[in-house]
């Protein structure tokens, strides 16, 4: 479980790599989303 916390890129040969990246929490997630409201909605 500890491994997916991590970034990671993984060497899959001819310049393609495989990156994992931890998720984003949720408040963090609101946060962005209260600061850059989508267009075309209602504030």
């Amino acid at each position: 479980m500890a491994d997916e916390k991590l970034y990671k890129a993984e060497y899959q040969g001819s310049g393609t790599f495989i990156i994992s990246k931890p998720k984003r929490k949720k408040h963090k997630q609101r946060q962005t989303d209260l600061k850059n409201p989508k267009r075309g909605s209602r504030k």
